[in-house]
């Protein structure tokens, strides 16, 4: 938690939540006023790398593809449905 999240063209947040379950994990990133102060839900399967010296994590995505993805809801994310719609939104932007 805190880490900076770096998409493939620059800064998007830090990292405001993560879980490490397999086959489910994600990363909940706080973008303050990039997208006015609103929160978004990574799948795991985007996070390319790891910089704990630097303290930031870098996903294979931009910051349009992010920013058009399903709206984080802090009521469904730990729904089946939702990470489901979440994942294939992802894997179609790859």
């Amino acid at each position: 938690m805190g880490y900076h999240v770096q998409a493939t063209d620059g800064k998007i947040g830090s990292v405001d939540e993560a879980t490490y379950e397999v086959g489910e994990s994600y990363i909940i990133v706080d973008t303050g006023p990039w997208i006015f102060g609103k929160k978004v839900m990574l799948p795991a399967q985007v996070v390319t790398r790891i910089d704990p010296q630097e303290r930031d994590v870098h996903v294979a995505r931009t910051k349009a593809e992010i920013k058009d993805a399903p709206e984080f809801d802090e009521g469904r994310y730990k729904e089946i449905e939702y990470r489901t719609r979440l994942g294939d939104y992802y894997g179609r932007h790859g």
